[in-house]
């Protein structure tokens, strides 16, 4: 493309604001990093001084477009020019491979797009935009196979398109007859006075600035006579000239120049599109155009056989976008002054700002799996991972680095399965320069067909869909994994999808993780269908490599059991569900809805989880049943259903001193030390196991007859007391997480600042808000009896309410009866002391009961090193579900 900065108007018309959005900002200066760079492989000079405007490869060449209107075609093999492309005459601003039909698309600042044959390279047509010369020059271009169109986007700021498949084009000329230097032989054609009346380009005042110079262009006249489907019939053994119907264009399609394209799903070597490669159905319904423009804006067509239609218009506010790449569902596109902006298709989001060069422009974007190569102005390019960290870079040519691809180095090797690739890059200091580059690591490109990587041909399908869940390392309290939360949120979605739910992820506030919302619809009944509503998250806590006998984020089975972190909480329990409800489906014995929620932050309290749901909720739709799978049993052996967890109140208790952190041997004595009186406030809060705060016990509940016999049981089965059971489950607690000081924490440092952390568990009839200020107005009390001069804060960081499940409800029962069949014995009824704030929120927002299955067993580490499940008890697990589903069908919903 043409890089000569100069953009149109900038508008951001339909624009998706992102004012709600945080967006996260990584950059780096230009020095290398550590890192050391790629390794550069070969260097192919132009002899003619020429800049390198654009790059394209196929098996057996590399083309390189040039300002002085050829292009150069090297053999891979030898690295040596085979011959030279003579036709266009002003800069190649553009190439596009056609694989299938081996064909190389060319357009060119004269206002023309030519089609050449990649195995004679011989020119075949040309394509001429709608209105001739008025489109000015063309930018970019993208071809997609599945629709059989060639988009081209234009210096007027038109989108024009030329449908292979609808539009009745000439055969090719005969290929003994063209010669790939044919300028010549088209002059001799206009002088004999032939049918084709072939002229000189017309001066444009507008787009031209010089007189019109150089070789006769080869180019359509408007008296020359066309057919109605936009072609005309050349003399024999000269390329065919196609013309773009008036009806295939889009006037003012941006405000600015097109400089760039990109097509999703997305087809370019090293940029493998999952979604379009499990997708069974190659059809053109789901095609994308992706145009960037110097209007500041990156605009998402999708490809209809009338035409692109627009969708969504993204407000980059970085400059004008000069290069676009796309892989699944994101969209990174390169902008003036060194940044690029990295967009979500899903939630219509800004996921990121990368500075890669600052006041540099990104003139070209390539791509290998999901590493992100950015080729700047200044002559550098840098290297990104999927969490946005630069990996390498280096200075790879003197001059401007204006094109780039990602290409395999063994011309005979498929597409998918080979493990060498190159980078190559065009410069403005004649060199194109191939990059020996790897995959990411841990990471091969998947096959056709196929969810799984490589090493992982299963054939039970929760360990088929496990796996790959697993490798993503969602740790969603941590910055640097926040990409990897994102991308497990595309490929849980993509994964329903193919079980068969329709599937779609919702965005969060403020930055935060996506939810996916995913519907398994049952078999059409004339009376109204139950809806279930599956509430998982898919963020994981962290995982120190150090601790673990096995990689954290690699699935491995050993002895029985599964290994990785979030296989037990809550990845494993997501699958298992989602297998049973897709086994249903297919044989078309779902009776009900299975809704699937699934969020990114449980792990970090669920930050923007019950604003989402509250504005989606029409979205979400009505529900019958709650239902949850993510705790565990009592025991290792006998099967548990969980009815009842406790809530919570985090607080934060802050004392301050006006003065700075002191000398004990100077000061000691003579201060209101800030540490002294928070220890007198703790001290104040329980003593022993009894909390202190006022009321507090006022509405816990005595333990009813049922209840200790209920804990008897256990306690007979577990051989745990039944009065450590109920201390745990079912009586409230307070408990000092911990107390940080300022100052570097040496014996002789009175700190200026204390900080402590506290909680409180509350059980049934205790009221949350209620409890959360009796704590603060206690603590607020103690500390004026103090009468000290310090300074108290008091705040409430997070809360969680209780949760009680109906056990003599239907749904209930029907659960227990699902668990006995499949595992032979009568499930324990056991409560967990933890909460889990999502489920008493989703409870009283649809006013809906709740079922609580758990899968894993007491040993399964979940927050621990080694975190396991049993292979077992998954696959009871999902076929327990399966029974219970099945069963639902019989029960009255409306009496529940």
């Amino acid at each position: 493309m043409c890089m000569s900065r100069v953009p149109g108007h900038t508008a951001n018309l339909g624009a998706i604001p992102c004012s709600t959005t945080t967006i996260y900002i990584v950059g780096m200066s230009v020095s290398p990093l550590d890192t050391p760079p790629p390794r550069l492989s070969h260097t192919l000079h132009h002899e003619q001084t020429s800049s390198v405007l654009s790059l394209a490869a196929d098996a057996c060449h590399i083309f390189s477009g040039c300002q002085t209107a050829d292009i150069y075609v090297w053999d891979r093999s030898t690295f040596q020019v085979t011959t030279t492309l003579h036709g266009h005459t002003g800069s190649v601003l553009a190439l596009e491979i056609a694989g299938e039909k081996e064909w190389l698309f060319s357009s060119s600042s004269d206002s023309t797009v030519r089609i050449w044959s990649t195995r004679l390279l011989t020119n075949l047509y040309i394509l001429t935009p709608h209105l001739d010369t008025s489109s000015g020059d063309i930018f970019s271009l993208a071809f997609s196979p599945a629709t059989q169109t060639l988009y081209f986007g234009c210096q007027n700021t038109s989108l024009q398109w030329y449908d292979f498949s609808r539009t009745a084009y000439p055969a090719p000329p005969p290929t003994s007859s063209v010669d790939p230097n044919h300028t010549e032989a088209y002059q001799s054609d206009v002088d004999n006075g032939l049918a084709m009346s072939l002229d000189r380009k017309k001066w444009h005042r507008f787009f031209d600035n010089t007189p019109r110079i150089g070789r006769p262009v080869a180019l359509l006249t408007t008296s020359t006579p066309t057919t109605a489907s936009g072609s005309s019939t050349p003399s024999s053994g000269q390329p065919r000239v196609l013309q773009v119907l008036s009806q295939n264009i889009i006037h003012s399609a941006h405000f600015g120049y097109i400089y760039c394209m990109a097509l999703l799903p997305s087809l370019l070597e090293g940029v493998v599109d999952r979604n379009y490669l499990e997708r069974p159905d190659k059809s053109n319904e789901h095609v994308l155009l992706l145009t960037g423009s110097g209007d500041e804006s990156v605009k998402v067509w999708q490809c209809t056989p009338s035409g692109p239609v627009l969708r969504h218009t993204f407000a980059c506010n970085q400059g004008g976008v000069l290069s676009l790449v796309a892989r699944d569902s994101t969209v990174y596109a390169g902008c003036q002054d060194g940044c690029v902006a990295v967009w979500d298709l899903e939630t219509g989001s800004l996921v990121r700002l990368i500075f890669a060069q600052e006041n540099s422009d990104v003139l070209s974007l390539s791509m290998l799996d999901t590493d992100l190569y950015t080729c700047s102005a200044n002559g550098w390019v840098q290297r990104w991972s999927a969490q946005f960290t630069c990996t390498a870079s280096w200075h790879a040519h003197a001059g401007i680095v204006l094109s780039s691809i990602v290409t395999n180095t063994t011309p005979s090797s498929t597409l998918y399965s080979a493990d060498d690739w190159c980078l190559v890059t065009g410069a403005n200091d004649n060199d194109v320069k191939l990059w020996q580059i790897d995959l990411p690591t841990g990471r091969t490109l998947p096959e056709a067909g196929s969810i799984l990587r490589e090493n992982t041909r299963v054939y039970d399908p929760l360990l088929q869909y496990l796996y790959p869940f697993v490798s993503i390392p969602s740790v969603s309290n941590c910055e640097p994994n926040r990409e990897d939360c994102r991308q497990a949120a595309i490929w849980l979605k993509r994964c329903l999808s193919q079980l068969g739910a329709d599937a779609t992820m919702i965005a969060t506030e403020q930055g935060g993780n996506p939810l996916v919302l995913a519907t398994f619809r049952g078999v059409p009944t004339d009376v109204p269908k139950l809806r279930i509503l599956f509430y998982g998250h898919y963020d994981v806590i962290p995982a120190s490599r150090r601790l673990w006998k096995t990689e954290p984020f690699t699935l491995t089975g050993k002895n029985g059991y599964l290994y990785g972190r979030g296989v037990t909480d809550n990845k494993g329990p997501i699958i298992a569900v989602a297998c049973a409800a897709s086994d249903l489906l297919r044989k078309r014995l779902l009776a009900c809805d299975i809704v699937f929620l699934i969020e990114g932050e449980e792990e970090a309290g669920s930050r923007g989880f019950a604003d989402a749901v509250r504005s989606h909720k029409d979205m979400i739709g009505d529900v019958d049943l709650l239902f949850v799978s993510n705790s565990y049993w009592i025991g290792e052996d006998i099967p548990c259903i969980t009815y009842g967890l406790r809530g919570v109140v985090h607080a934060t208790v802050d004392v301050s001193s006006a003065s700075p952190d002191l000398h004990s041997g100077v000061e000691g004595g003579s201060v209101a030390e800030p540490m002294v009186d928070m220890v007198k406030l703790l001290a104040r809060l329980s003593e022993g196991s009894k909390v202190l705060v006022p009321a507090f016990y006022d509405r816990v509940q005595p333990q009813t007859a049922s209840e200790q016999e209920l804990y008897q049981i256990l306690e007979d089965i577990t051989h745990k007391p039944a009065s450590s059971l109920s201390s745990r489950w079912r009586e409230p607690s307070l408990s000092i997480h911990s107390v940080e000081t300022s100052g570097p924490g040496s014996a002789t440092v009175i700190p200026a600042r204390a900080k402590a952390k506290v909680s409180i568990r509350i059980v049934p009839e205790q009221d949350l808000d209620t409890i959360a200020k009796s704590l603060v107005d206690h603590i607020q009390a103690s500390f004026k009896a103090l009468d000290s001069p310090n300074a108290l804060q008091v705040t409430i960081d997070r809360t969680a309410d209780w949760w009680l499940g109906d056990l003599e409800g239907q749904y209930f029962k029907a659960l227990e009866r699902a668990v006995e069949a499949e595992w032979g014995t009568k499930p324990l009824r056991i409560r967990e002391g933890g909460s889990i704030p999502s489920i008493p929120f989703l409870e009283k927002e649809f006013s809906c009961p709740t079922l609580h299955l758990p899968m894993g067993q007491s040993s399964d580490q979940a927050h621990l090193p080694n975190e396991r499940i049993s292979l077992t008890n998954l696959r009871k697990g999902k076929s327990v579900v399966e029974r219970f589903f099945l069963s639902l069908s019989q029960l009255d919903h409306q009496a529940s």
